[in-house]
């Protein structure tokens, strides 16, 4: 029987422009299995400041953070941890006695992907996507030793300062470059969106990748993954990401940390 709500329980919650269900299920799949006084809830707001308010009065103790929050949520906050001081990007929020206190949970978890699969740090890679999980998708590619990027994005402004910050060239196109590793960090593919058959590669830059990573979670099989499954090439799914660091964030709400089998079975629960 799941443990019954009280005055007690605590409240973690997560606030994205497009809600999903993985998160929530994952979290409260956790909290049950471990009885833990927990519950999460998942929400979206026009009011971004009431809505990091609420979290301070209410003793919320933490929540997910996710687009288009990951940036401007950092000015409502009273300290960043280094994982989102570097990159000036927030994914976790984590509330003590009312002090707000933000991480990036995506920066660990892509860095980690990247070292379980060996992918080799002379790959030359594009990335498409210069928001909030881009900075930690291509900070995490720069700290792991990986020199030769560019970064694939056609705002004038947060394209280049990304690239520069990083240390990797900035491309309005992708024109006839044909790079080993395509990584695509936009809603393209994303399920319930407005793009949701889009391909973030043309398939002939597919074709002459060697490596493709498609950070968008859900489906877990995105048309860019389904295509470069069909090509025989190696894949990083944002399915493997959105786990990590879903693991991550409850390691900061709870304090403890389930059992790897555990968390499969979570993982399970919140896919299916």
């Amino acid at each position: 029987m799941p443990r019954p709500i009280s005055r007690d329980t605590r409240l973690c919650m997560s606030l994205s422009g497009r809600p999903g269900n993985f998160g929530t299920r994952f979290q409260n799949y956790l909290y049950e299995a471990l009885d833990l006084d927990f519950i999460y809830k998942a929400f979206t707001t026009r009011d971004l400041p009431a809505a990091i308010g609420g979290i301070r009065a209410l003793g919320i103790r933490g929540s997910a953070v996710s687009m288009p929050f990951k940036e401007a949520c950092i000015p409502l906050l009273d300290e960043l941890d280094a994982s989102a001081s570097a990159i000036q990007s927030v994914n976790t929020i984590v509330a003590d006695d009312g002090w707000l206190k933000g991480y990036n949970t995506d920066y660990s978890a892509v860095a980690s992907l990247l070292e379980s699969r060996a992918v080799p740090k002379d790959i030359r890679f594009a990335l498409r996507g210069s928001g909030g999980m881009a900075k930690a998708v291509a900070s995490a590619f720069r700290d792991s030793g990986y020199r030769h990027g560019g970064i694939l994005a056609r705002n004038p402004e947060t394209g280049p300062a990304l690239a520069a910050g990083c240390g990797y060239e900035w491309l309005a196109e992708l024109g006839d470059t044909r790079p080993q590793m395509l990584v695509n960090v936009t809603p393209l593919g994303m399920e319930g969106g407005p793009e949701a058959d889009t391909l973030a590669f043309s398939r002939e830059q597919v074709e002459a990748a060697q490596w493709i990573f498609d950070v968008v979670a859900l489906p877990v099989e995105t048309p860019l993954i389904l295509l470069a499954r069909e090509l025989g090439k190696p894949v990083i799914t944002g399915a493997e990401v959105i786990v990590l660091q879903a693991v991550e964030q409850f390691v900061l709400y709870t304090g403890v940390r389930p059992e790897a089998e555990l968390i499969e079975r979570a993982a399970a629960y919140a896919r299916g």
